[in-house]
């Protein structure tokens, strides 16, 4: 299991009128963190494009001059395929996740077309610690429903 991690420092830039992270900032953090946990999964000839967010869940707000920490997993894979789920390290001071959430990435090739990813997915689900085991439930969940 390969793990990525992404950290940020939130300046007031990413801030909301409340002095506390912006949705649209918190989705592009996500967006970045997701992807290159995609690409570190499907390795160096990825040619990934994202299909849709299955879910993105912010729990608790964070205060300009935080540091984040993303980490990020595969966690479930198709032929052409494949699903991360994201993580929000706690921030200090609490023990539950400040954000979580899934995406979905598609392998494309030159026209845009799906095509398959370089490595075959197993026939078997894998064996995932917490918190990527429910997160990997919550996307297989999620993916049932057409998008």
């Amino acid at each position: 299991m390969n793990e990525t991690l992404t950290h940020r420092l939130i300046l007031p830039r990413d801030a909301n009128h409340h002095g506390t992270l912006y949705a649209g900032v918190l989705m592009s953090l996500a967006l970045e963190a997701g992807y290159a946990t995609a690409y570190r999964a499907a390795g160096d000839a990825a040619n990934l494009v994202l299909k849709r967010v299955l879910d993105l869940r912010c729990y608790e707000p964070v205060t300009i001059g935080r540091v984040i920490e993303i980490r990020g997993v595969e966690v479930h894979r198709a032929r052409a395929m494949l699903v991360v789920a994201l993580y929000g390290t706690p921030l200090a001071g609490q023990t539950s996740p400040w954000m979580d959430g899934v995406m979905q990435f598609v392998q494309v090739n030159e026209t845009g077309r799906p095509e398959p990813l370089e490595t075959e997915p197993s026939d078997e689900a894998p064996i995932l610690p917490p918190p990527w085991a429910s997160l990997r439930e919550r996307s297989l969940k999620l993916l049932a429903i057409r998008g």
